[in-house]
């Protein structure tokens, strides 16, 4: 039997089946404009973890016997060496990425990729760790150079409706990728003998599978073909961070999300640590906990979609950020009575009833701040010109190379003045409450946001018609049949542009709700 054409209807009056298909995320993974791209971004956030973490379990375990410095040290400054880049080469990387077309750059970083792999590769076989950090610094660069291009191709090839759904399965396999490069890394690393050169073996196969799947990325013009490149990276790199300044929202969604990777640098970076001295468990539970975090954060960009109505709902940031401070909070009160007295396996340290409680906090952390970052890109995307959204992404890209090294001195210094590192978890998450509560204070537009989304998520079922009438841009007048004085704030959550209100002056002067009006502006 042959497909009927779209439109047509049944004798019962009702569509037939294959109209009734309802438009999702997943549905970009069987397009080329999407999947060869989303597979190059696995295949490299997989092989960076395949890496950092066989580096990082390497020296967490192993340092004594190759240097003169712990391994406390160590850990953090690998994770300064990777981000430094970062900070130095993201405003030439984004010039990069507007100026030339991007599948074709992608092939070329790929293969850059596989050159670095080789040199790591013979840092593990000779355990060195001149040439194992080298190799990171450069693995730096390379996502440095990539990172622009990430973030900047999406809107070229998304519709704007596919955009918080692009970017959520963006997030998740980059956060699946984390998990199965960090098994790979600490399972490969942890082989008896030979594992660190399995390790680099490993990398290197990860790292040519990447440059092959780039090579279905489809042709993606250039946005500024006749830019002149600029190759002085500090005059480049106020130029861009002055330029996203101008844009209010844009700005404060790029110090939002430059919190969060401080956030999350944090505590991915203190987990061989952690897992090794607090909980008392070895490379494989070292993996387990960034493992967990990773599906929770994969998990969290999966249901934002879903949350958010398939639009950008920067109501979802907030609540993000509550589960941040509460469950982190929490994974200090579930550390308080536990006390290393070996280094047990990933069943044996299962096996405790005590750690489940970590277990969860990790997920859930994992989870909010998927609900918390996912918002915020599409955001940045969206509302950025799309001529300098490279340039405004490599911005972003450097504040959050700032935020992360920052992070790794602040762990540094805390841990060097006597904390423990469950208390540091704490010190983070009473700070992350700060900022949040500094950045709604500054754009009150993502916690009204919060507040209509929260209830007609809650108290209200809300049935939804005709809002493709509203356009993206420019003027539009919305006429209520007004009902109750809920109407403003549902109408706010369901149109994804923000809504000024006219309302009869003496309701707008009522005590509370004055505050509330003045706020949604």
């Amino acid at each position: 039997a042959r497909c009927p054409p779209r439109g047509q209807v049944s004798r019962s009056g009702r569509p037939f089946a294959t109209d009734m298909h309802a438009p999702n995320q997943y549905d970009l993974l069987r397009q080329r404009r999407f999947a060869p791209f989303f597979w190059t971004q696995f295949l490299g956030a997989g092989n960076d973890n395949v890496y950092k973490n066989a580096l990082v379990i390497f020296v967490a375990f192993h340092a004594a016997a190759h240097s003169a410095y712990d391994a406390n040290t160590l850990v953090n400054v690998a994770a300064g060496v990777f981000i430094l880049p970062f900070v130095v080469l993201s405003a030439t990387a984004g010039q990069l990425a507007d100026k030339y077309e991007k599948s074709r750059l992608i092939r070329y970083i790929k293969l850059f990729e596989i050159a670095i792999m080789v040199v790591g590769a013979v840092g593990f076989w000779r355990q060195d760790l001149a040439l194992l950090f080298t190799a990171l610094a450069l693995m730096g660069v390379h996502s440095t150079l990539f990172g622009p291009v990430k973030y900047a191709i999406l809107p070229q090839h998304l519709k704007p409706d596919e955009l918080i759904g692009g970017n959520g399965l963006v997030e998740m396999g980059t956060f699946v990728a984390i998990l199965l490069g960090t098994i790979a890394g600490g399972v490969v690393v942890a082989i008896p003998g030979n594992g660190p050169a399995l390790a680099g073996l490993v990398a290197v196969a990860v790292a040519v599978a990447g440059w092959l799947v780039s090579r279905g990325i489809p042709h993606t013009p250039a946005v500024a073909p006749d830019l002149a490149l600029n190759w002085n990276p500090f005059t480049e790199t106020a130029k861009n961070i002055r330029f996203a300044y101008g844009n209010r929202i844009v700005w404060l969604s790029m110090l939002g999300i430059s919190w969060f990777w401080y956030y999350g640098a944090t505590f991915l970076t203190q987990f061989p640590n952690f897992a090794k001295d607090v909980l008392g468990g070895d490379e494989h539970v070292v993996t387990l906990l960034l493992a967990l975090f990773s599906v929770g954060i994969g998990a969290g960009s999966l249901l934002c979609e879903r949350l958010s109505g398939r639009k950008v709902e920067i109501g979802l940031v907030p609540f993000g950020s509550i589960g941040l401070t509460v469950f982190a909070v929490d994974l200090w009160l579930a550390t308080r009575g536990l006390h290393a007295t070996g280094l047990a396996g990933g069943g044996a340290f299962l096996a405790q009833p005590a750690h489940w409680r970590v277990v969860a906090d990790l997920m859930l952390i994992g989870l909010f701040g998927g609900f918390y970052i996912v918002p915020l890109y599409a955001l940045i995307q969206e509302r950025s010109e799309a001529s300098h959204r490279s340039r405004i992404i490599a911005a972003n890209n450097i504040l959050n190379a700032v935020f992360m090294v920052a992070s790794a001195g602040f762990a540094i210094v805390l841990l060097g003045q006597g904390l423990s590192i469950a208390e540091l978890f704490l010190v983070t998450a009473v700070l992350n409450a700060a900022v949040a509560l500094f950045i709604y204070k500054l754009v009150p537009e993502f916690l009204m946001r919060f507040l209509a989304w929260l209830l007609i998520h809650t108290m209200y079922r809300v049935r939804k018609s005709g809002l493709e009438h509203v356009p993206d841009e420019g003027g539009c007048i919305v006429v209520c049949n007004h009902v109750s004085y809920v109407d403003a704030s549902v109408i706010a959550a369901c149109v994804r542009r923000p809504i000024r209100f006219i309302m009869d002056h003496r309701i707008f002067r009522i005590p509370v709700l004055n505050w509330l009006f003045r706020t949604m502006q």
